[in-house]
């Protein structure tokens, strides 16, 4: 087996002597160069292991105090179902109203875009064809949560009410019930989540640390005949977000 890298065992012994209760919420953590002596490793290590630390909320850092112990913050639960595709409307604000909470959203809309190649290859069209793109920054109680870009074939939409997401008598509404207004009736969504790091531009977006934990989300909408009617990317902030898949069992 590899062995684990250096700023990795040193984060779980930072995160072992906050559990133990040696630093409390609020506290705040010795030097680097202090926990580099006391850890045997170089300060690069120690500043790694608090950035890692700081990015899943456990750590906290203040511009020209230093680091200090988080106190302890409620994840939201993003739900990631099926059922959220049935309820018509927004499934976001659905989902964020079943919580209690108010979701509500900001979005970009581009027309006749041409396709890169990975979202032409991801929609079944050719690298260039015009697409409509719709930059997306999802908000609960007016605090940004999650950040997505989404693709349309325009050849799909195109004359059509709901050519623009986020314009028309469908405005608001999930891809589901906006596709089934123009026919077309989705059978399946496929969705691959994997581990990344905010970049500048979504760290912004999202009030996180550039270099934060994110989970980004590929995801692509199916029609019953299996063409692919949108995708998207979707970037969710590992510390203020859980995301939960419920899977139904058959009987």
């Amino acid at each position: 087996m590899r062995e684990q890298p250096p700023y990795l065992r040193i984060a779980d012994v930072l995160r072992q002597r906050i559990a133990d209760q040696e630093w409390t919420p609020g506290d705040r953590l010795p030097s680097r160069a202090q926990l580099a002596q006391e850890c045997e490793v170089g300060e690069n290590v120690i500043r790694r292991a608090q950035e890692l630390l700081i990015s899943l909320g456990v750590l906290e850092g203040r511009t020209g105090s230093g680091t200090y112990v988080a106190e302890p913050r409620e994840r939201l639960r993003m739900v990631r179902s099926q059922y959220r595709e049935q309820r018509g409307g927004s499934p976001f604000s659905a989902d964020m109203a079943s919580l209690g909470k108010r979701g509500t959203w900001e979005s970009r809309t581009d027309a006749k875009v041409p396709a890169p190649a990975g979202i032409a290859a991801r929609l079944g069209i050719t690298e260039g064809d015009l697409c409509v793109r719709t930059a997306y920054e999802f908000l609960v109680d007016g605090k940004p949560v999650q950040v997505s870009t989404s693709w349309e074939p325009y050849a799909l939409t195109s004359g059509t009410l709901i050519v623009l997401p986020e314009g028309g008598p469908l405005a608001g509404a999930g891809v589901v019930d906006r596709m089934a207004e123009i026919g077309i009736t989705v059978g399946h969504v496929v969705e691959q989540p994997q581990p990344g790091e905010a970049d500048a531009e979504e760290a912004t977006l999202l009030g996180v640390q550039r270099g934060a934990l994110v989970t980004r989300i590929r995801r692509t909408y199916y029609s019953d005949e299996a063409r692919p009617v949108e995708t998207a990317d979707i970037v969710i902030p590992a510390a203020t977000c859980e995301i939960v898949y419920e899977v139904p069992v058959s009987p």
